[in-house]
């Protein structure tokens, strides 16, 4: 028995090798059943169902992507899929996908998400449930996208917001001091000259950025395939963050600019409202219960940059905040979500119903 074991592991390992290497992967890509419901340029919604199409709550869940980041983050693959788990929880998830973003892009800011983009989506998938009030749950500057969504249109069926990791206050971000001090000395010129010139941030730079944040995994990557070569589910999991990783997509020009002039340098976030255009948006208009869900190893947004939000949503009638292990990616997708970010979520829709 102990032979057929370690020729059993051998022949896995040689396997797994070749499909790394060679072949097309460990695991085929299995996305979460869904029905497009609309396709226009940004700004397409898909719904999210079961072999039956059913659900047994009468609410909306809609899923908000960051930008610079593929909407998969929602469904990476089955066992790390909060679509898949809402499903499965009797709910209705709908996703609204924004694509690639092109030089053609490059004047397309925060505005267009807050004010256009997302309140139809909020208002196609209520109507797709026959009215039914919307969740909104958003991971990273999508939780942010969703929250000055709630505050700058409160006539739309808006029930609750949940934020995933968002930055809700740019003095608590890892870099920032370092990035305001050189910025310091071009008054933020050179950088916001160089996107303006690129029509934005390609989707090559976000990759390497993304990737620059995770250098521990990087630089750890060939030991962890050498060691897990016989542990198809595990080598599974990786391939899905690296097929994350390159679907990235880039930043529109304006859209970066205001992240560097008014969240990174001016931190306008964290003093609870956004400039946008010929209005101003206040965190503090935000109406309805909001979920905040910060992540213990999460470099990209420190759980005090979450936790900001306890201070400036001052309006809504309540604001819980809740601590998960992880990483960025790992509080919405990772090994530990199901037991925490999830059922966290779980707990906060039954309340609303």
């Amino acid at each position: 028995m102990h032979d057929v074991s370690i020729t059993e592991t051998v022949t896995t390992a040689a396997r797994n090798a070749w499909a790394l290497s060679f072949g097309a992967g460990i695991e085929p890509v299995d996305p979460t059943p869904s029905t497009v419901l609309w396709d226009e340029p940004h700004r397409l919604l898909r719904r999210y169902h079961t072999e039956t199409s059913s659900a047994t709550t009468d609410s909306a869940v809609l899923l908000v992507p960051p930008l610079a980041a593929p909407a998969t983050c929602f469904d990476l693959r089955p066992d790390q899929s909060l679509a898949r788990h809402l499903v499965r929880s009797g709910r209705a998830p709908y996703l609204v996908d924004y694509g690639e973003m092109s030089f053609a892009d490059r004047r397309m800011g925060f505005e267009d998400w807050v004010t256009d983009i997302l309140p139809e989506a909020i208002l196609r998938a209520s109507a797709d449930r026959g009215g039914a009030p919307v969740d909104l749950v958003g991971w990273s500057i999508g939780g942010v996208f969703a929250l000055l969504t709630a505050a700058a249109n409160p006539e739309l069926p808006i029930r609750s917001v949940t934020g995933v990791g968002p930055p809700l206050d740019y003095d608590k971000m890892i870099g920032i001091p370092q990035l305001r001090a050189v910025a310091g000395l071009t008054g933020g010129l050179a950088m916001t000259t160089a996107v303006r010139a690129a029509g934005g941030i390609p989707a090559s730079l976000t990759r390497i950025a993304y990737r620059l944040a995770a250098i521990d995994r990087e630089l750890a990557r060939p030991l962890f395939v050498a060691t897990n070569l016989a542990k198809t589910d595990t080598l599974a999991k990786m391939e899905s963050i690296d097929r994350f990783q390159a679907a990235m997509p880039g930043y529109p020009g304006r859209f970066y600019g205001q992240l560097w002039g008014r969240f990174m340098l001016a931190n306008d976030i964290g003093k609870g409202k956004i400039e946008l255009r010929d209005r101003t948006i206040e965190l503090a208009d935000v109406r309805v219960p909001v979920l905040l869900v910060g992540g213990t190893a999460d470099v990209i947004t420190p759980k005090s940059a979450v936790e900001a939000g306890l201070r400036t949503l001052t309006g809504s009638p309540s604001v819980t905040y809740e601590i998960a292990p992880g990483s960025h990616l790992g509080i919405l997708a990772g090994p530990d979500a199901r037991d925490t970010t999830w059922t966290y979520l779980d707990k906060f829709l039954a309340e609303r119903d």
